[in-house]
């Protein structure tokens, strides 16, 4: 299973790239694999501020449909638009181009509560 270093990582399978006071967000590998194939993304969260844990938008696979949780407080600046189109990115490049929700960061402190790709491994084995 792939676990990119440079990520922070959630309980709930989310992952956090960082950039200055913004961050893209998506779910891990190990969630993708869980869910199965990905045939729909919904998030109508754009433009609203939301806090750490809350739902963003969920994301519907063959046989089950998935919350899917801000890893850190902040506002949904963009939703990645080809997934409207095309779900299934989220499956083949889950930490790419299939990246969910891109955020302004509210506060940064937030950050040292999420996991390290070590102990995110640890979670998933």
């Amino acid at each position: 299973m792939n676990i990119p270093e440079n990520l922070k990582y959630t309980k709930d399978h989310e992952w956090i790239k960082v950039d200055g006071d913004e961050a893209y967000v998506g779910i891990t590998d190990y969630a993708q694999n869980e869910l199965g194939d990905v045939v729909f993304v919904e998030i109508e969260t754009e433009g609203e501020s939301l806090d750490k844990e809350e739902v963003f938008g969920t994301v519907e696979a063959v046989k089950t449909v998935s919350d899917i949780f801000m890893p850190i407080s902040g506002e949904v600046m963009e939703v990645n638009s080809k997934l409207e189109d095309s779900p299934e990115i989220v499956n083949k490049d889950p930490y790419g181009e299939g990246w969910l929700i891109k955020v302004k960061i509210s506060d940064k402190s937030e950050l040292d509560d999420l996991l390290e790709a070590s102990k995110y491994k640890e979670l998933t084995e």
